[in-house]
Parts: C-alpha cells; sequence; structure tokens
C-alpha cells in the first residue's frame, strides 16, 4: 500500500472516531479494549504481515478521533462563564467585540469576548458598535435555545459559543484598539467592505440592493421576507450566503469560465485560485467561506490534474484537519458538510456526467457547447452530493432547483464581477457607479423573473423528521453507483 492510501486510510479512521463519538457516546472501557488491540496488532505484524501494522494504526487514530470529542466537550462543560448562565440575578461583564456586527434591520448581533469565553450579545440597532469595541454589559446569561426545528445551541457551539444575553444594557468603554497584524488587516478589510456595501445600496433599488450584496458579499439580512421564501421555494438560497456549496461551485464555474475566454488550463486555475481568495479577503474572511474555499481550490486540483482519487486523498486530509482543530465541524456545521461534500461530488460524479453528456464529440468541440455541459455537469454534481445534507437540515426540498440552477448558475461569475466593479467604481464617482450598474440591474431582473416564475407552492417538497438512517443509505448507495459506473467506463484493453 502507498503511503498516500495510507494517510487516507488513518484520515477516515480519524474521522469515523469522531462521527461515532458524536453520535454514540463511547465508554472508556471499549477504548482501552480498541488500545489494546491496536497494540497488540501492531506488535504482531514484526513477526507476520506488515498489513497488521496498518489495521493497528488505524484503530488508533480511531480512538484518537474519539478522544479529540471527549476533549472538547470536557472543554465545553468546563467552561466557567457557562456556569452563570440561567441564573437570576443580572451580571456585569467587560469585553471586546472580536468580530464584525452582525447587523439586522431593528438589531444587532455582537460576538463578545470576556476572558477566555465568547458571549453572543443582542442589542438594539443603534447606538453602533464596531469591531475591536471594548464593552461592558449588564444583563442576564442565558443558554441557546434549541429550537423544534433548529438546534441554535449547537450552531453556536461549534464557535466556541456557550452563552447569550439579550438587550442587556450597554456601555462603550473604549474605542481605542491595541493592533496586531490580524487585527489591523482585518478591521481595515471590514471597513473597506462595508464603503463597497454602501456603494451597491446607493446605485440600486430594492429588491436588487438586497440580492446584490447577498450575491457578492454574502449578506441577506436586509433582505425582504418574501424574497428570501422565493429564493427558498427555488432552490437558489444558497447564492445569496457565503455558503460550502455556494463558494466551490462558484470556484468551479470560474475555471470554466476562464477556459472558455481561452486562458491554458494552468493559467485558468492560478487565476481562478486568486479571484477566489481576494473575494474572500474581501467579504471578511468568513470562517465558512474559508474552509470552502479551501476544498474548492483542492477540488480545481482534481480538473488540473485529472487525479481524482489523489484529490479526493488531499480533500479529506484538508478536512482531517480542521476537525482536528474543531471536531464539533463534522455534526454541527452544515456549510463545512456542503462544503466537503460538494468538493468530493465535482471530483468524483461531475467526470461521469461529462462522460453521458458528451454523446456527440463534434458538437462538444464547440466552445459555447463544451462551457453549459461543464456548468450543467458542475451544478448537478454538487447537488447530488449535497442533496440529503439539505433535506435532513432544512427539512425542505426543491423539486424544481436543478432547473433554476441552470437557469441562473452561469450568470452568477458575471454579477459577482460586475457587482464588485460597480461597488468599488461607486465609492469614486456616482456616475460611473450608475453607468456599470446597469448590465448588474438587467442580470438582476433576470434572476428575479425566474424567482417569480418558479417559486410555486408545489415547487417545494416538505419532508419532516428525517430518520438519519436514508442520508446515511443514500450515501452508501451513491458511493457504490460511483465506483460501479466509473469501472464500467474505463476501456477494455486496460484489463479493468
Amino acid at each position: 500500500m502507498t503511503p498516500s492510501k495510507i494517510l487516507f486510510c488513518l484520515c477516515i479512521s480519524f474521522i469515523v472516531g469522531i462521527f461515532l463519538e458524536s453520535l454514540i457516546k463511547i465508554p472508556q472501557i471499549f477504548l482501552w479494549g480498541f488500545l489494546l488491540c491496536a497494540v497488540f496488532l501492531i506488535a504482531i505484524s514484526f513477526f507476520s504481515k506488515k498489513e497488521m501494522a496498518i489495521i493497528g494504526f488505524c484503530i488508533l487514530f480511531l480512538v484518537l478521533g474519539i478522544l479529540r470529542v471527549q476533549i472538547s466537550e470536557f472543554s465545553i462543560s468546563n467552561n466557567k462563564l457557562s456556569t452563570l448562565n440561567d441564573k437570576p440575578d443580572k451580571i456585569t461583564l467587560t469585553g471586546q467585540i472580536i468580530a464584525e456586527p452582525d447587523v439586522r434591520d431593528s438589531t444587532q448581533k455582537l460576538k463578545l469576548k470576556v476572558g477566555e469565553s465568547i458571549i453572543l450579545v443582542t442589542a438594539q440597532r443603534y447606538p453602533e458598535y464596531y469591531y475591536l469595541d471594548t464593552i461592558k454589559i449588564t444583563g442576564k446569561l442565558k443558554t441557546p435555545i434549541v429550537f423544534d426545528s433548529f438546534n441554535y445551541k449547537n450552531y453556536l457551539m461549534k464557535d466556541g459559543i456557550y452563552s447569550v444575553m439579550d438587550f442587556p444594557k450597554i456601555e462603550l468603554l473604549s474605542k481605542s484598539h491595541d493592533y496586531h497584524i490580524a487585527t489591523f488587516l482585518y478591521e481595515n478589510i471590514l471597513f473597506i467592505k462595508g464603503k463597497l456595501m454602501e456603494s451597491i445600496s446607493m446605485n440600486f433599488s430594492p429588491p436588487q440592493d438586497s440580492i446584490l450584496l447577498g450575491v457578492v458579499y454574502g449578506n441577506d439580512k436586509t433582505m425582504p421576507k418574501d424574497v428570501k421564501n422565493e429564493f427558498n421555494a427555488t432552490g437558489l438560497s444558497h447564492l445569496t450566503a457565503v455558503s460550502g456549496s455556494n463558494i466551490v461551485i462558484l470556484i468551479n464555474i470560474l475555471m470554466v469560465f476562464l477556459l472558455a475566454l481561452g486562458f491554458w488550463r494552468g493559467q485558468a486555475f492560478y487565476f481562478a485560485v486568486a479571484l477566489i481568495w481576494f473575494y474572500i479577503l474581501l467579504i471578511g474572511f468568513p470562517i465558512s467561506g474559508v474552509r470552502a474555499a479551501i476544498m474548492g481550490c483542492i477540488a480545481l486540483l482534481a480538473t488540473k490534474f485529472g487525479r481524482q482519487n489523489t484529490s479526493s486523498r488531499v480533500l479529506v486530509l484538508a478536512a482531517s484537519l480542521m476537525i482536528l482543530q474543531n471536531p464539533l465541524l463534522l455534526f454541527y456545521d452544515i456549510s463545512f458538510q456542503l462544503s466537503f461534500l460538494a468538493s468530493m461530488g465535482i471530483i468524483h460524479i461531475k467526470p461521469i456526467i461529462d462522460n453521458y453528456l458528451q454523446f456527440n464529440q463534434e458538437l462538444f468541440k464547440k466552445p459555447i457547447v463544451r462551457f453549459f455541459s461543464d456548468i450543467v455537469s458542475v451544478t448537478f454534481a454538487a447537488q447530488i452530493a449535497t442533496l440529503p445534507v439539505i433535506a435532513y437540515n432544512f427539512g425542505a426540498l426543491s423539486l424544481i432547483s436543478p432547473v433554476t440552477n441552470l437557469l441562473v448558475l452561469p450568470i452568477i461569475p458575471w454579477l459577482t464581477v460586475l457587482g464588485l466593479l460597480v461597488s468599488i467604481v461607486g465609492v469614486f464617482s456616482n456616475i460611473l457607479g450608475f453607468i456599470f450598474s446597469l448590465p448588474c440591474m438587467f442580470l438582476l431582473a433576470y434572476m428575479i423573473k425566474v424567482l417569480d416564475i418558479f417559486s410555486k407552492p408545489w415547487a417545494v417538497k416538505t419532508i419532516a423528521n428525517i430518520h438519519w438512517f436514508w442520508p446515511v443509505s443514500y450515501y452508501i448507495l451513491l458511493s457504490y453507483l460511483i465506483w460501479f459506473l466509473k469501472r464500467k467506463q474505463k476501456p477494455k484493453f486496460l484489463g479493468f
């Protein structure tokens, strides 16, 4: 077995350990049993087959995955500040805002670091607070609520937030910031982002402004509720947020777009990677976007080198390192799940779809046909891979999502690039901002028309209380189907 295959097996074992401990708590006596078994297999490998050592180390990595989750859960249960949750008395705390405030229509949410703990504070829309401001809050700490359809507690827990405080008394203590390189850079990025978003708001009327802010900057907070419902009904909601599958699809469509413009594959790869990381930098390094960008870039390696198996191993290694840093991502971060699955889909399912689409070789030599066929295969590959996760987590499935994504995704690279241009030139000149906004208005009008036509009640199928057995069964069946179709497509003369 090659070193890359051994590393792949170890990573899979580690992920399985985290999965098992997150799903069912493993008693300590079983861990000791696993450890003894691993040591025994490694010991006898000196006198028998070396494969025994690989199996032994795989069991060790399985145990490491289990222990990593237990260590994380121990830290959560022993968080000092969370022990004050749900007490009847108000408390006063002083801390620093460590992230861009999440501003809504009438409220704002602040991530406040107090000592080693982080609190999510919900405050009135005004007065405004900013990244790195030091504030004093007085109120009641609470444990995040678990809703029937959404586990808000687990959603916050993956980000290290175990306590919330709603509408406390807030006193601004200091706006003077102690910088180091990272905080200085991040604060200036947020300042630039704010100016660019203001430029879009000035050059577009509702709901076009909120849609473009969502597409370009992942900010859908100001979007009207009826428009959000239309995006949900048509399966296009991922386009207006920094979601995992959205970033991965955007990266691959950028690659297709650059190739259609005549770039060599190597040039297109580096240009697409540079563009996507510039985009992630511009929107303020959201954690979900960074994870998706890492996985999307790895997925691009598959198309650049044609090494699907190698790229999937690197993708699993990247996922393992992310989970090692934060084991709660595997179960509680939907964006992580979507970006990983969408990348795997593009690596393994897209070539199969391409093979069936390219039934006429002469026809598919035409750039325009190849461009649209690539978009079709990227879109369907990502959606096939992420379908169960979307249905399981959101309890609803858009029946016309493949059609609407096919109609809208080709314009997203154009809309993103033109939207960035409008926001940049609009900062310096209202006239230039208006001129550049005209093609954007046309694309946005087209998108809104698609939403109006397809956002019908019949377009969404509600699926309540899906058991975890069905998504697991789906992926087992899908894995077998991919293996079978790939084996079938291999040339017979090679002896497969």
